[in-house]
């Protein structure tokens, strides 16, 4: 299912095996994954609950995943919907993609030793194990790496760190000026550094604007770090920039040799 008839057409050529269109086709899926924006998930699962509620009481309900990057507000929405009409949602997480968005640049391996995050709904210990088991098994094809159980608030203060920030920094890092010279001057620290500026402004402002607290909260600690070196540099302290850089770079070596969670 898609909103974009033309995405479809293309997918259909060598991917889909056919299109969901009603409650009959809802009932052959044992898995449904929401790959959309956040409203547009919680407006699908709106307009499908009371069919999926149905399907559940016949037995015959999937299992529903959203993909979205921010989970607070859609798993909120969803856990409600889920428990009021009866069948079983769980937020998920595939930490992998490019900067690129479309069917257009789609390929197999894009999970492959990739993390997932699941953040299931407070059910009891029983109910949210089997829900796990059977999401595992559907999702083991795509060749996952790891795979980490949190909360939705907890996967929201996390992602404001490792992926929102990081969108933000490089965004506003080519506004300088000083970017129009690059060519020449440039090599990996600078493509690394701006490799995400490519953005989607229209997906990512609302997943930022969900995820506002948390995100607010590091760029306010990125901006007191970068004042930080602004005054040393301002008072002519090298020993002061140094001890910031060195700081920086122990964290970063103990960040790499820490161990992974499983």
């Amino acid at each position: 299912w898609d909103t974009d008839a033309d995405t479809l057409a293309i997918a259909r050529i060598d991917v889909l095996d056919g299109l969901l269109r009603s409650a009959e086709d809802l009932a052959q899926c044992d898995l449904v994954v929401l790959a959309a924006y956040p409203e547009a998930c919680l407006q699908w699962l709106r307009g499908h609950a009371e069919i999926l509620g149905r399907l559940a009481r016949e037995g015959k309900a999937p299992i529903v995943i959203d993909a979205a990057g921010v989970k607070g507000r859609v798993c909120t929405e969803a856990f409600d919907l889920a428990a009021e009409h009866g069948f079983s949602f769980c937020g998920a997480h595939p930490m992998a993609g490019t900067e690129f968005s479309g069917f257009a640049h789609a390929h197999a391996d894009l999970f492959r030793g990739a993390p997932m995050v699941l953040t299931p709904p407070p059910t009891s210990d029983i109910e949210r194990l089997d829900l796990l088991d059977r999401i595992h098994e559907f999702l083991e094809p795509c060749g996952f790496g790891s795979y980490s159980v949190t909360t939705p608030q907890a996967h929201d203060r996390v992602i404001a760190f490792t992926s929102q920030l990081a969108h933000v920094v490089s965004n506003a890092y080519v506004k300088s000026p000083t970017a129009r010279e690059h060519h020449g001057f440039s090599a990996g620290s600078y493509r690394d550094l701006t490799r995400v500026a490519h953005l989607n402004p229209h997906m990512w402002s609302e997943l930022m604007m969900d995820d506002a607290d948390a995100l607010g909260f590091e760029i306010e600690t990125l901006i007191d770090n970068l004042a930080a070196v602004r005054q040393a540099l301002a008072s002519g302290d090298r020993d002061g920039l140094e001890r910031l850089l060195d700081e920086g770079d122990r964290i970063k070596r103990a960040l790499d040799d820490a161990p992974r969670r499983a």
